[in-house]
């Protein structure tokens, strides 16, 4: 055991840890060790022991801490959940084994969807999500592997990149039709019935596949009551992609059946044909498929049979003609309205406050698109992004003699100064005026530690440059 593992260890107040004993802690967002190159794992009859193994129980534990999260129903924390393991961990492991073991309703949390409507999430206590990642270590280890090549969703060591990259591959290779499946409230509308017995034929532990079902049964808490759901799978506990992809492995299968080359993260699908003509009769085909075998319905609305550069994937589209990975406009659209919300004229707190949060929001946005090969969106928005904050900083100014002190202040000459201070124009239009250029230069920013999401070639996104360059703020209102 490594000298940090071992830290972890006496981190954990559990008691009856073996001690010397190899064990393999993992990481912030890792995932149970699986199976490599597709080498076939002995499924044992009896996978309960594993679930409530003490060493397994402890890194389902820091797993759950990395990954922090909100409070169930019985609002106890992260935090609180070590020092209940270890005034419980014995009785937990023996409800496991004994199948008596109850999981409670989770907490219904609905979040703004970017196209309209809300998305529900059922969040688990804290204990059942130790419980869920201590099963989900558990049956990955052992079925991950069997799952398709072509399915990148919520996988160990795979990504929506690579799933964007295999697309990009078969639209350079002449499939140039893509069959954009959108699955109906997909993780609401799953049926329990269908799910269990694709799970039980992997699963042969009556107590293990009990559990399963106890926790697609355990309800929703909405305003103190238990509503008890007869379909669907929760979002927001750990278990709940895995079992997502039991599900639509049925579907990678008969994809692969019929020699389609498509690539799937969680519900989204897209499946890449030579003709339109292709793409419709494989539309009517799956529609059909997924109805009948696994009761799914296809949202008509928002699926279409069109050209990969007109639909979005994972929030990436492909240029027209050279085929390049770029962002989609609607992924810009849903930056721009985050932008918006921090950037906003009427909020409150100190402008370094304000930098920090946008710091924090683009280094995580410029991560997830650092595969577009077209940036120059990037730019655009870096650009219309810096004309807001001028635009909030000239409003924070407010009166006209606040407004020439700042601006002479910070090298602007006395007459220009006065000419802007006492301007009639709006906010947002005396946001590129020369004087602001002056006062409020790139660097102003990069100095006060905003990111840098574009690089044109000739250096990194985030280094810090001095620039002779006062404008760059072209772009649309605000």
């Amino acid at each position: 055991m490594t000298e940090s593992q071992q830290n972890k260890q006496l981190k954990l107040p559990l008691p009856g840890i073996p001690k010397g004993e190899a064990c393999r802690v993992t990481g912030e967002g890792a995932e149970a060790e699986m199976a490599v190159g597709g080498t076939e794992v002995p499924v044992p009859e009896s996978l309960m022991e594993e679930v409530a193994n003490a060493l397994n129980l402890m890194e389902a534990y820091f797993e759950v801490r990395a990954n922090k999260g909100s409070p169930g129903i019985d609002k106890m924390n992260v935090e609180q959940l070590g020092e209940y393991l270890a005034h419980n961990r014995d009785k937990l492991s023996q409800s496991l084994l004994d199948g008596t073991y109850k999981p409670k309703a989770v907490k219904r949390v609905e979040i703004p969807k970017p196209g309209g409507g809300t998305r529900k999430l059922g969040v688990p206590t804290t204990v059942d999500r130790l419980v869920q990642q201590a099963i989900l270590r558990v049956v990955q280890r052992y079925w991950d592997h069997t799952f398709s090549e072509s399915s990148y969703g919520f996988r160990p060591n795979r990504s929506a990149h690579q799933a964007v990259q295999q697309a990009q591959k078969y639209v350079s290779s002449g499939q140039q039709w893509v069959v954009d499946i959108d699955l109906e409230k997909f993780f609401d509308r799953v049926n329990h019935d269908v799910l269990m017995s694709l799970v039980a034929k992997r699963i042969k532990d009556k107590r293990l596949l009990k559990l399963i079902r106890a926790f697609l049964n355990a309800g929703v808490m909405v305003d103190g009551v238990v509503i008890e759901e007869e379909e669907g799978t929760p979002q927001g506990g750990p278990l709940s992609p895995w079992l997502s992809n039991v599900m639509l492995d049925e579907l990678d299968k008969e994809l692969e059946k019929r020699q389609l080359r498509f690539a799937r993260y969680a519900d989204d699908c897209n499946i890449y044909v030579a003709s339109e003509r292709a793409g419709k009769r494989v539309m009517e085909g799956i529609t059909r498929f997924l109805d009948k075998k696994l009761k799914l319905k296809v949202n008509e609305t928002k699926s279409a049979v069109a050209r990969p550069w007109e639909r979005k994937f994972l929030g990436f589209t492909f240029s027209r003609n050279e085929l390049r990975v770029r962002i989609a406009p609607k992924s810009i659209d849903r930056a721009k309205d985050k932008l918006r919300q921090l950037t906003n004229p009427r909020r409150t707190g100190k402008f370094e406050e304000i930098i920090a949060e946008l710091s924090k929001y683009l280094k995580g946005w410029r991560q997830y698109y650092s595969i577009c090969e077209d940036t120059l969106e990037f730019r655009d928005i870096e650009r219309w992004l810096r004309r807001r904050l001028r635009s909030l900083l000239w409003t924070r100014w407010k009166t006209p003699k606040k407004r020439y002190k700042e601006l002479t202040k910070r090298g602007v000459t006395a007459s220009l100064a006065a000419c802007t201070a006492g301007s009639s124009k709006g906010n947002w239009r005396i946001s590129i005026s020369p004087a602001l250029g002056i006062a409020l230069p790139n660097r102003y920013f990069d100095d006060l530690g905003l990111p840098r999401i574009y690089s044109d070639g000739t250096q990194p996104p985030n280094r810090r440059v001095r620039t002779r360059t006062h404008g760059g703020v072209a772009g649309r209102n605000p």
